[in-house]
C-alpha cells in the first residue's frame, strides 16, 4: 500500500479581515471608483483561494478556507441608534459575515478627545491570529491589512512555518463634497514582510479591463434583488428615505457617472442612475435639481428620484 503523499496535498487557509479597512475599501470601490460595486466577501474568499493555489503550484479546489475572522471597532447601541440606521445596517452586514461564514470580533469604540476611536482591535487581530495559527497549523494566512502594526504577527506566523499573503490597496482620490485629498496606503514594512504580497488596486484594474471572472466576482452584483434571496447583497436595494419631502438644489460638481448637489449643511451626493426623466449628459453645473434624501449605508445622506426643477 502507498501511503505517499500527493504530488499536491490540500492546503488549510486562514482569511483575517481588518474590518474597519476593508470596508473603507469596499466603499471606495462603491462611491468612487467608477466599477461602482461593493466588495462580495465570498468573491474575495474565491480570489484569495485563486492566488495561492497559482502561487503554491496547486488547484484552487485543493486550497481550502477552514476560518475567516473579521476584526472591527463596534458602536454602543446607544451611540448607533443616534445615526440614521446604524443598527439595521449593523445587523444586515452581520448576516452577510454569517452567511458567508465569517466569526466577526468585536471591541467597542471609545470615545477619546471628542473622537470615536478604535482601540485594541491591531492586538486583538493578532492574537487571535497567532493562537488559532498554534492549534490548527494553517499553511497560509490571508490578511487584508494595511498597517504597519501587523508586521510582529507575520513574523511569529513565518515562525511557525505558516506562510503569508497580503490583499492591500494603495489608492488615492478627492473627495469632492469636502475637497480634501483621501489617500490609503499599505505599509512598506508589511508589504515586504509577507510571503506572497498582492498589490490589490493594480490587480483589480487589469481584471476588470481584462473580464478575468475571479476579479469580476470579487463585487456584488447591480441588479436589484429582494434582500432575503441572498445575505450577501444587502446594499442592492435602494436606501430608505429620509422623509417624503422634496429638496430642491444646484448642480455643485459632476463626474463619472455621479455628482454633488448643494445642500444646506452639506452637499448631497448623487449616481446618474437615480436620474428620472433627465440625461445625466445633459446636466451642467448651476442646474437646478429637484430630488428626495435618503440614507446610504455608511448613514450618508444622497439623492433619489431626481428630476430637473418645474418638470
Amino acid at each position: 500500500m502507498n501511503f505517499d503523499h500527493p504530488r499536491n496535498p490540500a492546503l488549510k487557509v486562514g482569511v483575517f479581515y481588518d474590518g474597519s479597512y476593508f470596508t473603507h475599501v469596499s466603499n471606495y470601490y462603491n462611491y468612487v471608483h467608477p466599477h461602482r460595486r461593493r466588495l462580495h466577501i465570498g468573491g474575495v474568499h474565491e480570489f484569495i483561494k485563486h492566488m495561492i493555489a497559482e502561487r503554491e503550484d496547486t488547484p484552487p479546489s485543493l486550497c481550502h478556507i477552514i476560518d475567516a475572522h473579521f476584526f472591527r471597532g463596534r458602536f454602543s447601541a446607544k451611540d448607533a441608534n443616534e445615526k440614521a440606521n446604524q443598527l439595521y445596517y449593523d445587523r444586515v452586514f452581520d448576516d452577510v459575515l454569517m452567511y458567508n461564514g465569517v466569526q466577526t470580533h468585536y471591541l467597542p469604540v471609545k470615545d477619546l478627545m471628542g473622537r470615536k476611536r478604535e482601540k485594541g482591535i491591531d492586538v486583538l487581530m493578532a492574537l487571535e491570529t497567532f493562537e488559532l495559527c498554534m492549534h490548527k497549523r494553517y499553511d497560509v494566512v490571508a490578511l487584508i491589512a494595511s498597517d504597519g502594526d501587523h508586521v510582529p504577527l507575520v513574523r511569529k506566523l513565518h515562525g511557525l512555518g505558516c506562510k503569508t499573503l497580503l490583499l492591500g490597496w494603495d489608492f488615492e482620490y478627492t473627495d469632492e463634497a469636502s475637497g480634501e485629498l483621501q489617500t490609503t496606503k499599505t505599509s512598506t514594512d508589511l508589504w515586504n514582510a509577507v510571503s506572497y504580497p498582492l498589490e490589490m488596486a493594480e490587480l483589480v484594474e487589469a481584471g476588470l479591463r481584462d473580464g478575468d471572472e475571479v476579479v469580476k466576482d470579487m463585487f456584488v452584483l447591480k441588479e436589484t434583488m429582494p434582500r432575503d434571496a441572498d445575505p450577501d447583497r444587502p446594499m442592492a436595494g435602494a436606501p430608505p428615505l429620509a422623509d417624503d419631502q422634496r429638496y430642491t438644489g444646484e448642480v455643485m460638481s459632476l463626474h463619472n457617472g455621479y455628482g454633488f448637489i448643494r445642500f444646506p449643511d452639506n452637499n448631497v451626493f448623487f449616481l446618474h442612475d437615480d436620474l428620472e426623466g433627465v440625461e445625466f449628459g445633459t446636466l451642467q453645473v448651476g442646474t437646478v435639481l429637484e430630488f428626495n434624501v435618503a440614507v446610504n449605508a455608511r448613514g450618508q445622506r444622497v439623492a433619489k428620484h431626481i428630476k430637473l426643477f418645474g418638470a
